[in-house]
């Protein structure tokens, strides 16, 4: 086939639209999964609640995201009563799913404040809540970020996955743009460039983060 501008140029408002939901899903995904992934790693290390939050955990791991996305969508409404749009199922699957992985880097992130900073801690009896705000997790999570970077970058590539449960993302609002005209090389050609370019600079970035904190 060939390459059809004023087909191209017309199309891209559509899959701009998309671009914007994926960004959105994206970010609030994010925000979602690294809060919880700290909660789920500080209940980890709670006794017995730890043992309950490690088989979530587990569990959530080591099943497949998209598994994940339909029973959600599909199956909590029949069986839970829970009813949620595409998107916020969306954000709400990629938010825990991503909670897990987080947990595990918060929890290598705490693991490695030295042992001397909780002696010290506790030598100056400081509040346990101090103990964390003011000590412990200033040093842990600078640790964490270049992790947490990449998690990003891959629930950026994953959203597609919500094309299954008709989510206007970016390669289903390509997909819709396609299916107009039916040409589909210059739309998925378009996703992909825009995924590279989102994706790309933001591996670099990540990088460059784990450089500087392998520095400090």
């Amino acid at each position: 086939m060939n390459w059809d501008w004023e087909f191209t140029f017309s199309a891209m408002p559509g899959i701009l639209r998309g671009l914007v939901t994926t960004l959105e899903i994206t970010v609030l995904g994010a925000l979602l999964a690294y809060t919880l992934g700290m909660v789920f790693a500080l209940v980890r290390r709670v006794r017995y609640l730890g043992v309950l939050m490690q088989a979530f955990i587990e569990f959530v791991r080591s099943t497949p995201l998209l598994v994940q996305i339909f029973a959600v969508f599909f199956l909590f409404p029949s069986a839970l009563g829970i009813r949620m749009s595409p998107f916020v199922t969306g954000v709400v699957v990629f938010g825990v799913h991503y909670a897990c992985y987080a947990a595990e880097v918060y929890r290598a992130g705490i693991d490695a404040v030295p042992r001397g900073q909780w002696e010290a801690a506790t030598a100056l009896s400081l509040p346990r809540r101090r103990v964390w705000t003011s000590v412990i997790l200033p040093q842990a999570l600078p640790r964490v970020v270049p992790a947490l970077g990449n998690y990003t970058v891959s629930m950026l590539k994953e959203t597609p996955l919500l094309l299954a449960i008709g989510v206007f993302d970016l390669v289903n609002a390509a997909k819709g743009e396609g299916s107009e005209a039916y040409r589909f090389v210059e739309v998925y050609t378009i996703a992909g460039l825009l995924f590279l370019l989102m994706s790309y600079p933001a591996s670099l970035l990540v990088r460059k983060l784990e450089r500087r904190v392998a520095h400090t």
